[in-house]
């Protein structure tokens, strides 16, 4: 059972093989007619007939068109074929009516420029004849065609004699449309010499009846047609034109397209009869310096038909457009669309943004290493780390926005820039918040917020953030548009909608509650000046800010990429580089200094403890107590308990001593007893001293 099947498959590859080869065989013979046929055309056109027209009388081409839109003149020669079929061919008078009547009509459609019906005998000769021809809107006049007692002549487009084919079809008629029901053919479009016009005929055969077989036969003026060389994707609605020559056109199809351009001036004969009625136009993204309007047909069909008759090589390049710069879906020349990218200049900026990241990952190892150290412990070394990590974020939008914007680079830089602003400046001012709180209280109660209770304010707000950032990047990504610089050069950016604005209003609020928090605690004392270096820190971020919008929006809003990329790495310099340097570089040099363990003298002078911190309340308390400091504490309440005591013991007995007679307005005179100079506030313990009455 498998010996067939084997046998099968090997006959069907031969058979496949010899299918394809007939039809490119046959593709190939239908593109030589047609372009035998243009140049019919074009010399039919140009007036060079004389060679056609002296050897022959018809110019016949090998293009089939549609030909529905004369059906009403095809039923009637149809009609005609029929009456002569019922009533004979022998009678001349009823020849002559049925030949008048196809010429006869009240539309151009339903009447033809030509007509004729004939009776041959069995040997081909004509018996009979009877012809007619119209000119314009004239009367049709009989003519003589063809001759009595002789066969018609072969080279008759519409007449095909027995000799010449056993039927009446012949290779002179067009294939009949599919499904269609018709009488005769239609024959090939052909040029009549001696009509001086593009004609098309019908003819219709009638059968053998009394020894004479007859022809009708009529003639379509088709000299309105337009050839049509270009592509057309729909053919409805171009009845006007030869289908068969769409697709002909010689335009370089890699860079250029053919555009139709009929040729429909009045006064111009059979103008829609020309080769090369297109013009060769270049793609978009290809561009033609000396031809920007593009490459005229009938010069691109000539030198097609040179290459064919001379072989000549690279017969298209004088006519291929040229590719436009990258970037440029239409152009003009070879100048460029898209801006050049400084990459040198790109790179240096960023390895000093990467190495400032860096630097900032160091200094957070520094500090959890120098925790322990007073000058780090009092400013809470966990949100001081807190701080960095965001710094070393917003520091890394310089390497999202480097390379040419897409969709993943622009979430990276939105992510970078905003989580980054939110966790460094969350944290700077939760701690200015808490000494806000703690300056304000008026109480001698000593209000009480440890790092634990900052975090969880802090917490809701960086969820906040994470929600909304997250939500963006599922619901409308933010993705890379193209826009021009100052010079119409394109660039890709990151798109700004609304999703942006919000965000961006969301962080002037937090900045100018900020602000609001630092200018009330702008004279509170903290040791080692740190309140008032995050201050100065949130001021120069707000500023910053406002600066750098000023200068995308109003001064400088079609910049191009390196600008941009510039003014980026500004913006994270003055606000990241500066806060680090505000916040951390004094510790670090207290610590090289080898001072870090050392209390603050200048904040001692001013009346600070040493159990005053930034946040208010000492030492961090969310870790093991400090022996040490705690000693320290002790230390000094004992030292001002001890001045206190002496200085009342001083005054008690300066002021109650009955052997010292106290001098008027003097010193210890009571109601001029002094305060203490370590309290403001001692309570004047004289009072009432006057009426005390002692041993005499």
């Amino acid at each position: 059972m498998r010996a067939p099947r084997r046998i099968t498959s090997a006959l069907l590859l031969p058979v496949a093989l010899l299918l394809s080869h007939v039809y490119a065989a046959n593709v190939t013979t239908y593109r030589e007619e047609l372009e035998s046929s243009l140049r019919l055309v074009h010399a039919v056109a140009t007036g060079a007939t004389g060679a056609l027209c002296v050897t022959h009388h018809y110019g016949r081409l090998r293009a089939p068109l549609h030909t529905t839109r004369w059906n009403a003149a095809r039923a009637r020669a149809d009609l005609a074929a029929n009456v002569l079929q019922q009533v004979g061919l022998e009678n001349a008078e009823i020849l002559m009516a049925v030949s008048q009547g196809l010429v006869m009509g009240s539309s151009t459609t339903e009447r033809a420029v030509g007509a004729r019906a004939i009776a041959l005998r069995t040997d081909g000769v004509v018996d009979s004849s009877v012809a007619w021809e119209r000119f314009g809107a004239a009367e049709p006049v009989p003519v003589v065609s063809p001759q009595l007692e002789k066969p018609p002549d072969p080279e008759y487009p519409w007449y095909v004699s027995a000799q010449e084919s056993e039927s009446v079809r012949s290779p002179k008629f067009m294939p009949s449309p599919p499904g269609a029901t018709m009488e005769g053919w239609w024959t090939y479009p052909y040029y009549s010499c001696e009509a001086k016009r593009w004609l098309l005929s019908y003819t219709v055969p009638v059968s053998t009846i009394r020894g004479l077989k007859g022809v009708v036969s009529l003639d379509i003026d088709i000299s309105n047609l337009e050839i049509n060389q270009c592509e057309m994707d729909n053919e409805e609605g171009n009845d006007n034109q030869i289908y068969s020559f769409h697709g002909t056109h010689k335009c370089p199809n890699e860079t250029t397209f053919c555009d139709y351009k009929p040729n429909r001036e009045m006064g111009v004969r059979y103008g829609g009869w020309a080769r090369g009625s297109y013009t060769c136009r270049c793609r978009p993204g290809y561009y033609s310096i000396h031809h920007p309007e593009g490459f005229n047909g009938s010069l691109v069909e000539v030198a097609y038909q040179e290459y064919e008759e001379n072989s000549l090589e690279s017969w298209s390049e004088p006519y291929d457009c040229l590719m436009c710069q990258p970037g440029c879906e239409t152009c003009r020349g070879p100048e460029p669309c898209l801006a050049t990218y400084n990459w040198p200049f790109r790179i240096s900026l960023l390895v000093i943004s990467v190495s400032c990241a860096v630097m900032t990952v160091m200094l957070t190892i520094y500090t959890r290493h120098h925790r322990r150290v007073k000058v780090f412990r009092v400013a809470s070394p966990v949100f001081l780390s807190i701080t960095l990590l965001g710094c070393a974020i917003m520091y890394m939008e310089m390497a999202a926005i480097f390379p040419v914007l897409d969709r993943y680079s622009c979430i990276a830089t939105k992510w970078t820039r905003h989580m980054g602003f939110c966790i460094t400046y969350t944290a700077l001012l939760m701690k200015t918040w808490r000494v806000s709180l703690t300056y304000r209280v008026k109480s001698a109660h000593k209000l009480k917020l440890t790092d634990k209770q900052l975090l969880q304010w802090m917490a809701p707000i960086l969820l906040i953030m994470l929600v909304y950032l997250g939500t963006w990047t599922l619901s409308a990504p933010p993705d890379a548009e193209v826009i021009t610089d100052n010079k119409g050069l394109k660039f890709k950016q990151c798109t700004y909608n609304w999703w942006d604005h919000s965000l961006a209003i969301g962080e002037i609020l937090f900045l100018l509650w900020g602000v609001r928090v630092c200018y009330r605690v702008r004279h509170a004392e903290s040791l080692y000046n740190e309140a008032r270096l995050i201050s100065i820190a949130i001021y120069n971020i707000f500023t910053v800010n406002s600066l750098m919008i000023a200068f995308h929006l109003l001064i400088l809003p079609r910049a191009g990429p390196d600008i941009k990329y510039l003014l980026g790495f500004i913006r994270t310099q003055l606000s990241t580089s500066t806060t680090v340097l505000l916040v951390f570089l004094p510790k670090v040099m207290r610590v090289v200094r080898g001072t870090g363990d050392t209390w603050d003298s200048r904040a001692r002078a001013r009346g600070v403890p040493a159990s005053s911190s930034l946040n208010g309340i000492g030492l961090v308390p969310d870790e093991p107590p400090d022996l040490f400091q705690e000693n320290e504490e002790l230390k000094e309440e004992v030292q001002k308990l001890a001045a206190q005591i002496e200085f009342m013991k001083i005054v008690q007995m300066e002021m109650h001593n009955r052997h010292l007679r106290p001098r008027p307005g003097g010193y210890f005179t009571p109601g001029n007893a002094p305060a203490s100079p370590m309290h403001a506030k001692t309570v004047n313990i004289s009072q009432d001293s006057t009426e005390w009455s002692g041993p005499v």
